[in-house]
């Protein structure tokens, strides 16, 4: 019992953690990166809860579905700066 208290106050610590990274940061592509790290420990959460259903769709939909298209969108609209030739 001790150690699954233990395992949820890290996940949670790692859940707000990465969720206030999500809303702090600047760069987006940090972001995208950090809101995958808080969508898998919600999954991670799911597993403590035995709810392996849930825990699956959390890392199908959210993390493969919804994160790779953020990424993708980051990939495809951000522009190179230019640089001038003087």
């Amino acid at each position: 019992m001790v150690y699954e208290t233990i395992a949820f106050a890290l996940f949670a610590l790692v859940t707000v953690g990465c969720s206030l990274g999500v809303v702090l940061v600047r760069d987006i592509w940090h972001s995208a990166l950090l809101l995958g790290g808080a969508l898998l420990s919600v999954a991670v959460h799911y597993v403590m809860l035995q709810a392996e259903f849930l825990a699956a769709m959390q890392i199908l939909v959210y993390v493969g579905g919804v994160l790779i298209l953020i990424t993708f969108a980051v990939m495809l609209t951000r522009t190179q700066p230019e640089v001038s030739s003087a």
